[in-house]
């Protein structure tokens, strides 16, 4: 992103929060009552008009629920069935992370580095200035319970992990930095996606990406069958080194965004879209036959992206030794770059955070917030592909070594 373009999105964040006082309170109260529908549908198996054989139940249209919240009340309107069975927890975990929210912002602001714009918004969230105690207040609220989280048994088997980073600016010392928040996102064998850490680490590298796997492994990690990432040096070796049982998928996306790299600025033919559609394959002999083809049609204009692709592809492909049904979602780290940007969505308010454990302490409230909402939705995959997928396996290897 140029400087233009940053000033530019600054310029029409701040134009949006000063043209409606009441920003943040609609922001927020959309935002909940978004994800109150999504819980309804979730729990009546069906989206709302949906007409399907697996209904659960039926709607009842909305009644009306006050939230106090630092940025007002909000007045909700929350979806009810015939039966009344529904029931969230979103309140509760709303109130959560929006406390970090607040704390972060609060910090900011009583250590003399937030903008105006940050003193208008924290004023407004709590409607008083702050002092170190009332702070301390906010925080205590959350640190047990995200503690809690954090240091949490991980009793299950996890045959998938998704690992990926993402940074924020974080003040130390008076010196503004870039760290990196190392995210671990687990499926168990009921197709279940679980957070299992998130940490915080001055910059992706081996012995970050060690620590940070090794902490998983202290706490109980095990049954890991395959990896996804991107291919970061540091920590593809680390997942080398701690989880060497594991088959390694380097994410497809992020092997397409660094292809990039070799063509010119301006591609005006169909090289790398072709590049693409070999992710949509169903059988890995499809893909090598494409590749050898696309390698002999594109050698000659590209030669330092076909030398390039030829040498580090195979590591894209690990995903066919996947049942197929699970191969949409195990080739890349997209479902953990959704997450990510949700979190981007939520810190961007604070922009620059005071301290690692503000930061730290806001991250790990929204992914709480993720988990018990996964936890409690439907089943992301179906574990009985894979299950089925490894005993063929099995028998084909029986009937290999009969022969």
């Amino acid at each position: 992103m140029t400087r233009i373009e940053r000033k530019s999105d600054k310029v029409a964040l701040k134009e949006l929060l000063g043209a409606d006082e009441d920003y943040l309170r609609t922001l927020v109260a959309a935002v909940v009552e978004t994800t109150l529908e999504a819980e309804m549908a979730a729990a009546l198996g069906a989206e709302k008009g949906e007409r399907t054989q697996e209904r659960l139940g039926y709607r009842s249209g909305y009644y009306r629920r006050s939230l106090v919240t630092r940025v007002g009340t909000l007045e909700l309107r929350v979806p009810q069935d015939r039966e009344g069975l529904f029931s969230t927890r979103l309140f509760e975990r709303y109130q959560r992370s929006e406390k970090a929210l607040v704390g972060a912002l609060a910090e900011m602001y009583v250590q003399g580095v937030s903008t105006r714009k940050v003193k208008a918004i924290t004023e407004e969230l709590c409607g008083h200035s702050f002092s170190a105690s009332a702070i301390s207040q906010i925080n205590k609220r959350l640190d047990k319970e995200l503690a809690a989280f954090a240091a949490r048994r991980l009793s299950e088997p996890y045959p998938y992990l998704i690992l990926d980073a993402r940074y924020e600016r974080v003040r130390e010392a008076g010196v503004i930095s870039s760290q990196a928040v190392q995210i671990a996102i687990g499926v168990d064998w009921e197709g279940r996606r679980n957070v299992l850490a998130v940490e915080l680490a001055n910059r992706e590298s081996r012995s970050s990406w060690k620590d940070f796997l090794l902490g998983l492994r202290e706490r109980g990690l095990h049954g890991v069958e395959f990896v996804v990432s991107d291919d970061h040096p540091g920590l593809v070796a680390a997942i080398r080194e701690v989880l060497p049982e594991a088959a390694w998928q380097r994410c497809y996306v992020h092997f397409l965004r660094n292809a990039l790299d070799y063509v010119p600025r301006k591609v005006d033919d169909d090289c790398l879209q072709e590049l693409r559609w070999f992710y949509d394959r169903r059988e890995l002999s499809e893909v090598r036959q494409d590749l050898a083809r696309w390698l002999t049609k594109w050698q000659a204009k590209y030669p330092k992206l076909t030398d390039w692709v030829e040498a580090h592809i195979e590591d894209t492909l690990t995903y066919y030794r996947l049942p197929q049904q699970h191969h949409k979602h195990m080739k890349s780290t997209n479902m953990l770059e959704r997450l990510n940007q949700e979190l981007k969505r939520r810190t961007h308010v604070v922009r620059i955070f005071p301290s690692s454990e503000s930061c730290l302490r806001l991250i790990r409230a929204l992914a709480v917030e993720t988990h018990e909402n996964w936890l409690e939705g439907t089943r992301y995959l179906n574990m009985a592909h894979l299950i089925e997928h490894k005993k063929e396996a099995r028998r084909q290897i029986e009937q290999a070594d009969a022969a």
